[in-house]
């Protein structure tokens, strides 16, 4: 028991992350807006928002638009039900923004922002307004507001409820990650001493590591379907990925092309380093160097950046240690059985 209490833990690290993970709720915030357009006069625009609490809150409502330095008041303000509610305002006919901020506030669930919710239509666009142009920014004023929830996670516009895929899609990454560079390891052991064991060790991690790439791949593309509307772009990050799954299997089919053993072994070692520097050259290097959907690559804010607040890093970085174990014990357990069948191997030709 002494020797597995790393197993133990990253079984207790893995099921945390899935019961909590998976049930713990979103911050309340707002989804979309209907229309999405306006024009210069009167405007009616439905808001939707999510885990909200419109009707609870109907004494100290705020809403306002935000489009530069001026600050557009609905002056009727109509609450549907809890998650929707519908606001009348007018538009000057000069902006200074093309696009105009959506912000609601009240006691219950805070403020909740909407970044660019409504795009002008047939407005002036100008540098900046004269001052007198600006709105009277008298539909804000001071107010302490409670937390919705003890524990949420954040709501991010188009992610949604997807933003709970950074606590499998990201680890299942780091897991490849940490198998293939310890199949790498093996790969070099093996040609230092020509240990047998240690060509089937790098094999073992590195078909484990392909199994977690599949895994990273699945759930990405999930990932894309419902934040940029596709199973698959051909994005840089994505298709550095799928060539880096591509060079590995190439590892297991020189391998097996190859009737002698000892010198698949030693091809297959060589290879494996060149497999290694690919891999990463397509995942890590080439996605850097241009522009990408990806978060964290061509300029796109990684989510630490910007929406992976301290409520998912209690989650996120014990969903990171607890696969990694899973993957090692998967490897592990990979290992034994291919030690006892080499060794059965070893009787059957002596």
């Amino acid at each position: 028991m002494a020797r597995n209490w790393w197993k133990i833990l990253s079984a207790l690290l893995v099921l945390t992350t899935v019961i909590i993970g998976l049930n713990a709720p979103l911050a309340p915030g707002i989804t979309s807006v209907g229309p999405d357009r306006v024009a210069y006069g009167v405007n009616s625009v439905t808001v939707q928002g999510y885990n909200t609490h419109f009707s609870e809150a109907e004494d100290d409502l705020q809403v306002w638009l935000s489009n530069g330095s001026a600050v557009i008041c609905p002056y009727e303000l109509v609450i549907l039900d809890d998650l929707r509610l519908r606001m009348t305002f007018s538009i000057p006919e000069k902006v200074e923004e093309a696009f105009f901020d959506l912000y609601v506030n009240n006691g219950t669930d805070g403020t909740m922002m909407l970044e660019s919710a409504l795009m002008q239509k047939d407005l002036t666009v100008v540098l900046s307004l004269p001052e007198k142009d600006k709105s009277e920014s008298s539909c804000l004023r001071p107010m302490e507001t409670e937390e919705a929830a003890w524990f949420t996670f954040p709501n991010q516009s188009i992610l949604n409820e997807t933003i709970r895929n950074l606590f499998f899609h990201v680890p299942s990454w780091f897991s490849m990650m940490l198998l293939m560079t310890m199949s790498l390891a093996y790969s070099i052991l093996y040609l230092r001493n020509s240990n047998f064991k240690y060509d089937l060790f790098a094999g073992n991690a590195a078909g484990v590591g392909l199994v977690f790439a599949t895994i990273g791949l699945l759930t990405g593309s999930v990932w894309a379907r419902f934040t940029w509307g596709a199973w698959w772009v051909s994005d840089p990050r994505l298709n550095g990925a799928a060539l880096g799954v591509l060079v590995y299997l190439a590892y297991f089919v020189l391998k097996s092309s190859v009737n002698d053993s000892e010198k698949a072994a030693r091809l297959g070692a060589v290879y494996n380093i060149f497999a290694y520097v690919m891999m990463m050259l397509f995942i890590m290097v080439l996605p850097r160097m241009t522009d990408s959907l990806h978060p964290g690559v061509g300029g796109n804010p990684a989510f630490s950046q910007y929406d992976l607040d301290d409520n998912m890093r209690m989650i996120f970085y014990p969903a990171v240690i607890g696969w990694m174990g899973i993957a090692l014990w998967i490897m592990q357990l990979r290992n034994r059985m291919s030690a006892i069948d080499y060794k059965r191997t070893l009787r059957e030709y002596a």
